[in-house]
């Protein structure tokens, strides 16, 4: 009896019309975020471009150093974003130069 049921529920789920499946679209490799005012886009680029695009990122509006780090904060700990606190620094130096 076990088997018919197993078999009537694997014809059902064969029958059935395909699901719409969940997708993440990644950024496009349209380059690295340049160096900005002398300061450095190694940390953004290794840690940022994982999600974002340069396009999206630089399009961002102008943020205090504070806000930044509380967006740096949200994508780490909401997003589970796997930013290495150690860039911290060196994404918000990026981030707000001027």
């Amino acid at each position: 009896m076990r088997l018919v049921l197993a078999l009537a529920a694997l014809a059902l789920i064969a029958a059935a019309p395909p699901t719409k499946r969940l997708s993440v679209e990644l950024p496009d490799a349209e380059g690295l975020l340049p160096e900005r005012y002398g300061v450095s886009a190694d940390a953004a680029n290794g840690n940022c471009l994982a999600c974002h695009s340069a396009a999206m990122i630089t399009a961002q509006p102008r943020l205090s150093r504070v806000q930044w780090g509380e967006t740096i904060t949200k994508m780490r700990v909401v997003y589970g974003a796997p930013i290495d606190p150690a860039d911290d620094k060196a994404i918000l130096d990026w981030l707000v130069a001027d």
